[in-house]
């Protein structure tokens, strides 16, 4: 374990990459409907797009990324590529910790994406961890969307920011509606680890 950088552990989908944006125009095609008819105030899981009657929500992800390249195509966060720049300027390693192969038969699809968009969008990273447990990935602190990530990573102690979106609206803060917001809790951190009152949680 490296503990002579500042480790920032960053989700992927829905606080760097736009995913839920480009999963709904994919939706839409998928479920032969208007874009508009598909509400973009979302929880997790998806529950108002009706997805279940058509297979449910791991049929049409499977779907995005094989057919429809989602992890390849889909949108940055706004300001999310260049902050990510600029925090790795500041000395941050870049930790990008994402659970993207809990869908069978995709995964060389997933990681292939994955790797292409990082380099396409020139997002920094020192580690890419393609896991489910992030927790067992030591950072300094975290940034996730998913509720349940912020959650789980809250009880082992870590750090953990809260990127705002309709699925997480409930949760309490630390947390960013952008990503400025987003640089910002970061540089906080970092000092305080800089004056030895942030330590390295969710180490292995």
């Amino acid at each position: 374990m490296d503990n002579s950088s500042f480790i920032l552990g960053v989700d992927l989908d829905g606080v760097v990459g736009d995913f839920y944006e480009m999963l709904r125009k994919t939706a839409a095609e998928w479920l032969d409907k208007p874009l508009e008819s598909l509400t973009t105030d979302v929880g997790y899981g998806l529950d108002e797009w009706n997805l279940a009657p058509y297979g449910g929500y791991e049929r049409l992800h499977r779907f995005a990324v094989t057919q429809r390249n989602l992890f390849r195509d889909m949108k940055p966060m706004k300001d999310a590529p260049a902050v990510l720049r600029k925090l790795s300027a500041h000395g941050i390693r870049i930790r990008i910790i994402t659970h993207r192969l809990f869908i069978k038969y995709s995964h060389k699809s997933s990681i292939t994406q994955t790797v292409e968009w990082l380099d396409n969008w020139d997002i920094p990273y020192w580690d890419l961890c393609f896991m489910k447990d992030k927790g067992a990935v030591g950072a300094h602190v975290y940034i996730d969307d998913s509720p349940a990530n912020v959650l789980g990573l809250r009880a082992l102690g870590c750090r953990t920011i809260v990127f705002t979106n309709s699925t997480n609206r409930d949760l309490p803060g630390p947390r960013a509606d952008n990503w400025n917001e987003v640089e910002q809790l970061v540089l906080d951190a970092m000092e305080e680890w800089r004056t030895g009152s942030l330590s390295l949680f969710g180490a292995t």
